[in-house]
């Protein structure tokens, strides 16, 4: 149950990224707030997970395993699709709006981590696990419909790319991290790689974004949680829970993010939700209880095929 306990609060972390912003300074473009996000919870990450991963190889008496050109690619890849995850993020929700865009992105995460996980390990999820996601993603469905009530949803189909893209992104950075520590490598190190790559998307992206907004207290307290709380935090804790979880449980598990989303929205920004997004929020708390209640039995310690 911890490890669910775990991946539930790093979501509850993911979930404050839109309220944060949101109370942040007007002249903060998400470009610019995701570079310096990335820079300083990257960092973070890094410092952190390294610094636990000394630790454990000191008390572990398991061999590590080598660096080859595989583990080296899952390691990047992790990096490059956590700073990608933002811009396709913001890009689906400029165009067709925050509700539809925020649907698609987390409502197709889970699902793209599962399929993908049955790609790579050819065993499809587990009932609970299929289960608990049609019920997470049609509240995630109701709460964002919900929410725009009166509202003219858009369907670019670049929007939707960005979207789905963003989606994509997460999934990918799930299965390459539970693949990676099923190779053996521990989850500290996995997540300092992946937030060591982050931070160097992010140093390249600065050159081309405004920063005057960090002159401002508003903005740096916005930067610092976004970057230490958000990511920093928040990814080691998802890492550590991930170590026992399959990736398609870890993915539905962060669909807790809108859950928290829109409790902060009502109860800081003075959003009121319709009695669908009410609804929607009773249907996501639902498969998210389902779906831990599931996962009390310990995954499988070899769950990918072996090619012969």
């Amino acid at each position: 149950m911890l490890p669910v306990l775990a991946v539930l609060a790093a979501a509850v972390l993911f979930g404050t990224t839109g309220t944060s912003q949101a109370l942040g300074p007007d002249d903060a473009t998400p470009f610019a707030i995701g570079a310096v996000r990335l820079v300083i919870g990257g960092t973070g990450l890094a410092a952190i997970a390294l610094t636990l991963a000394a630790r454990h190889r000191r008390t572990s008496t398991a061999p590590r395993p080598a660096l080859d050109r595989s583990a080296l690619l899952l390691m990047a890849t992790t990096g490059l699709c956590l700073a990608l995850y933002q811009p396709l993020f913001f890009l689906g929700t400029e165009r067709n709006g925050v509700a539809v865009g925020t649907v698609i992105a987390l409502g197709s995460a889970p699902v793209l981590a599962g399929l993908l996980e049955w790609l790579l390990t050819r065993r499809l999820p587990s009932r609970a696990w299929m289960a608990a996601t049609a019920l997470a993603t049609g509240g995630v469905v109701l709460l964002a419909f919900g929410g725009a009530a009166g509202a003219t949803a858009g369907t670019d189909p670049v929007g939707l790319l960005g979207s789905l893209g963003a989606g994509a992104s997460f999934a990918v950075i799930a299965n390459a991290q539970r693949r990676l520590m099923d190779a053996g490598w521990d989850p500290f190190t996995v997540a300092g790689s992946m937030g060591a790559g982050a931070a160097a998307c992010g140093i390249l992206m600065l050159p081309f974004v405004t920063l005057t907004w960090l002159g401002t207290p508003s903005g740096v307290v916005m930067a610092l949680w976004l970057g230490i709380a958000t990511i920093a935090i928040a990814y080691t804790l998802f890492t550590w829970g991930l170590q026992r979880l399959t990736a398609a449980t870890a993915a539905t598990l962060t669909l807790a993010e809108p859950l928290t989303a829109g409790i902060l929205g009502v109860a800081l920004l003075g959003e009121r939700l319709s009695s669908l997004a009410l609804a929607g929020l009773t249907v996501l708390a639902a498969g998210l209880v389902l779906l831990a209640w599931g996962s009390r039995a310990p995954r499988d310690p070899q769950p990918y095929a072996v090619e012969g």
